[in-house]
C-alpha cells in the first residue's frame, strides 16, 4: 500500500539546508500498522505529510498502492488523497459551525453518492458519538473531537491511514478506542502508518521503528497487530 524509497526532505534555513528526513525506507502493506516513535522535532509529522501526497520530497520516492506519488500531477495527487488515504491530523480541523454528523461527512459533500450518510452513522455508532451526533466542535471533549477526525478519516473507506500523534492529548479510555480503531482497520485490510512520541501507540503495532533527527532507527520490534499487553 505505501512504500518510501531512500525519502529525505531538506528545508532552506538563513543558517544554511536543514535536513528533515534523511534517507527514509519503509514499507507498509496491507493488513498492517506500522508506528513511528520519537520525540518533537525529529521529522516524523514531515515523514507523515511526504506518504501522504501533501509535501513533495527533496529526494527519494513515495509509492501508493503502486503509484509513484510525486510523479503525478497535482490534480491526480488530490484524487489520490481523495480516494486512497485517509489523514488523522495532530490539530482536527474540524469546520466549528458544522455538527459531528456533518464533520464527518465532508469529505464526500461534493459527491453524489446516496449511502454516505449511512456509512457515517455507522462510524457514529461504532465510536460512541450517538449522544453527539448533533453537536458542534465547541460542545465536545478533546477525545470526542479525535473520535470524529477518526471517523471523517475512514468515511470514504481509504487504503491507506496516515495519523499524525492521534493519542497525545487523549486520556487512557479515549486513547484505547482511538488505538483500537486503527487497529481494526488494519486488521480489515487496511494499512496504518501512525508517528507519535506517546509510547501507548506502539503497543498495536506490526512494525515498530525508532526516528531521531531525520533518520529512521533500525526496527525496534516486530509483533503481531494487537491491544494493550
Amino acid at each position: 500500500m505505501l512504500k518510501l524509497d531512500q525519502v529525505s526532505k531538506e528545508f532552506s534555513a538563513p543558517e544554511g539546508p536543514v535536513r528533515a528526513v534523511e534517507d527514509v525506507s519503509l514499507q507498509v502493506k496491507g493488513g498492517e500498522l506500522a508506528a513511528v516513535h520519537g520525540p518533537s522535532g525529529c521529522g516524523k509529522t514531515t515523514l507523515l505529510l511526504m506518504a501522504g501526497a501533501l509535501l513533495r520530497p527533496t529526494n527519494g520516492v513515495v509509492y501508493v498502492d503502486g503509484l509513484n506519488v510525486y510523479a503525478s500531477s497535482s490534480e491526480q495527487r488530490a484524487e489520490m488523497r481523495a480516494d486512497r488515504i485517509g489523514f488523522v491530523f495532530q490539530r482536527f480541523h474540524l469546520v466549528p459551525y458544522l455538527s459531528v454528523l456533518e464533520n464527518i461527512m465532508v469529505p464526500s459533500m461534493s459527491r453524489n453518492d446516496e449511502y454516505v450518510q449511512e456509512r457515517a452513522e455507522e462510524l457514529i455508532e461504532k465510536l460512541n458519538l450517538e449522544h453527539r451526533r448533533m453537536h458542534q466542535p465547541s460542545a465536545l471533549s478533546t477525545g470526542e473531537r479525535q473520535r470524529t477526525v477518526i471517523a471523517r478519516a475512514l468515511l470514504n473507506r481509504p487504503h491507506l491511514l496516515l495519523a499524525d500523534e492521534p493519542t497525545g492529548n487523549l486520556d487512557e479510555r479515549n486513547a484505547e478506542i482511538v488505538l483500537s480503531t486503527m487497529a481494526d482497520f488494519a486488521e480489515n485490510g487496511g494499512a496504518v502508518l501512525t508517528v507519535s512520541h506517546d509510547p501507548r501507540a506502539t503497543r498495536y503495532a506490526g512494525q515498530m521503528f525508532g526516528m531521531e533527527e531525520g533518520r529512521l532507527q533500525e526496527e525496534v520490534e516486530v509483533q503481531e497487530t494487537r491491544g494493550p499487553a
